[in-house]
């Protein structure tokens, strides 16, 4: 792959929808900007030969022609997009409110692009979709899951290191808990959370997304209006680490006690 010498790698704020991006050719990235926001894509690895006594690799060079666009995610991206510059029709009271409180212009703190995004793309999917002639997208999550074979529908979203994912799991928690509050008998809305975590460490991080922690997020990164913090105290959130879910084995007592009574008879 060539080298290509970047001066300023940054072409656009992380505060609003990026607007420039580099293209790249048959030898990787280029100087060359393209306007626009770069299409959702991801670069098709080729398995190199596999060596005796080594395990197989594979060469992921960043080149144009192992450049494949990620078709539905990109379709998704474009009716969220539509619906945005719509002004969020279709949605409850409460989720109105708290989505013209993370775009505030005059916000102190203010949310990067991609994470008040990833709150659109739950909220659409979950309160618009199916009203608006988008009901293809619910049905290709529920595709997807099934030939994963997964008993538990999942919907994912994905983020570079950096861009605040926590922030956006107290987003979440928050658009559930003030919705079920507003209104119980939503099925769409929740209020009990379970967050689980790969390791102690993070589940110990996250402790900010705990309604009631003294360094909260919803208050230190103004997540929700303060008339509405009491009602977030209603949400019960769980955070663990996923080696709480292990099979432990598991003994007979009376076998186990047969066997130690046997042991001392004998002297053993």
């Amino acid at each position: 792959m060539a080298q290509v010498v970047i001066d300023n790698p940054i072409l656009n704020s992380p505060y609003d929808e990026p607007s420039r991006f580099r293209l790249f050719d048959d030898d990787g990235i280029t100087n060359e900007i393209s306007e626009g926001r770069r299409p959702s894509s991801y670069f098709v690895p080729i398995a190199a030969p596999k060596r005796r006594g080594t395990q197989l690799a594979f060469e992921t060079e960043w080149v144009k022609e192992r450049q494949k666009d990620n078709d539905q995610i990109n379709r998704i991206r474009a009716r969220v997009d539509a619906w945005r510059k719509g002004g969020y029709s279709g949605v409850t009271r409460t989720t109105a409110r708290l989505l013209a409180y993370w775009r505030d212009p005059e916000r102190e703190r203010k949310l990067f692009f991609c994470q008040v995004e990833a709150l659109e793309t739950a909220i659409y999917l979950t309160e618009v979709a199916s009203r608006f002639g988008d009901g293809w997208i619910a049905d290709y999550l529920r595709q997807q899951n099934e030939d994963a074979g997964s008993k538990l529908p999942r919907m994912a979203f994905k983020m570079a290191t950096g861009s605040g994912k926590t922030v956006v799991m107290a987003m979440l928690i928050a658009w559930n808990t003030l919705n079920k509050a507003a209104n119980p008998q939503d099925a769409r809305f929740a209020d009990a959370f379970l967050v689980v975590t790969p390791g102690i460490t993070i589940r110990d991080r996250l402790r900010v997304i705990l309604p009631n922690d003294p360094n909260n997020y919803y208050r230190e990164r103004d997540l929700v209006p303060a008339d509405l913090i009491a009602t977030l105290q209603r949400a019960q959130v769980v955070i663990t680490n996923f080696h709480a879910f292990a099979q432990k084995e598991r003994t007979d007592g009376s076998k186990l006690t047969k066997k130690l009574s046997g042991q001392e008879a004998t002297g053993v």
